[in-house]
């Protein structure tokens, strides 16, 4: 269980009550404090750019053992390309780096666009896309358009064993998410939480998600029977403060949890 994302200035403590980061903490320091509470992270920035080999290795450097790194394949393939003409070139190079990361890279997200949706054209290039993935790396893919959420595809996708997103957002109805988390074509699942877009600060919860995060909590049980990994992550716009909304699911599913206050005076753990 870990958020989507490690460096939010909204996160780190000010004059008044503790947030998440201490006082007085780095936007370089965030990783090593974030790794001393959650044991993985989603990393957007992948998506707007492939890093350097340097920068995978800084990261895994930067984290204890058995900490992970979930990526956002990047844009260029999902959004500009729509997994068509140079796309495979794009994802070995993207790949051929990211196995920097060794055993702490978790998975790699497909976030495809809205606008890719189920016709002719973006069937093809799916059909052609997913043989070409590496089968040493977990990929999880997330639709943003409900026509793909069939039979057919969820069967394309356990033969290629890829893992479908499941998403707590306002793209995908409640009850075909829950249909879908019964559905496993992977041996891991992939879990995000998002939330409306509307809020502008990140330091405390704004709207409680408490019964809805106690049904995932139940499903995410039921999951963890079935599959090896489940990888869970949210959004600052799910419930306000992903830190809290993060150890809110690990204290529901009997996880320990490490709170602001702990941190506080809490020296490296490595």
């Amino acid at each position: 269980v870990g958020c989507q994302g490690w460096n939010y200035d909204d996160w780190v403590t000010g004059p008044g009550e503790r947030v998440f980061y201490p006082r007085g903490t780095r936007a370089a320091d965030m990783l090593e404090v974030y790794a001393r509470v959650f044991e993985t992270v989603e990393i957007d920035s992948t998506f707007y750019a492939i890093p350097p080999v340097s920068t995978f290795e800084g990261w895994a450097k930067r984290t204890p053992p058995g900490f992970t790194f979930s990526l956002k394949l990047p844009q260029e393939i999902t959004h500009e390309n729509a997994l068509g003409t140079g796309s495979i070139a794009i994802l070995d190079e993207f790949c051929e780096r990211a196995r920097a990361l060794k055993e702490k890279l978790a998975c790699v997200l497909i976030q495809l666009p809205p606008q890719f949706d189920l016709n002719r054209e973006n069937g093809l290039a799916l059909r052609a896309f997913l043989p070409r993935l590496p089968r040493d790396i977990r990929f999880s893919m997330e639709f943003r358009s409900s026509g793909w959420l069939k039979e057919s595809v969820l069967d394309f996708f356990a033969e290629h064993h890829v893992s479908l997103a499941l998403v707590e957002g306002q793209w995908i109805a409640p009850e075909d998410t829950w249909r879908l988390a019964e559905r496993t074509t992977a041996d891991f699942v992939y879990i995000r939480w998002m939330g409306a877009r509307n809020l502008t600060r990140f330091d405390l919860v704004q709207r409680p998600q408490d019964e809805n995060l106690f049904e995932w909590s139940n499903m995410i049980s039921r999951l963890a029977k079935r599959v090896s990994h489940v990888y869970a992550y949210f959004s600052n716009f799910y419930e306000g403060h992903a830190p809290a909304s993060a150890n809110k699911l690990k204290r529901l599913l009997g996880h320990f949890t490490v709170e602001a206050a702990d941190l506080e005076d809490q020296p490296s753990l490595f």
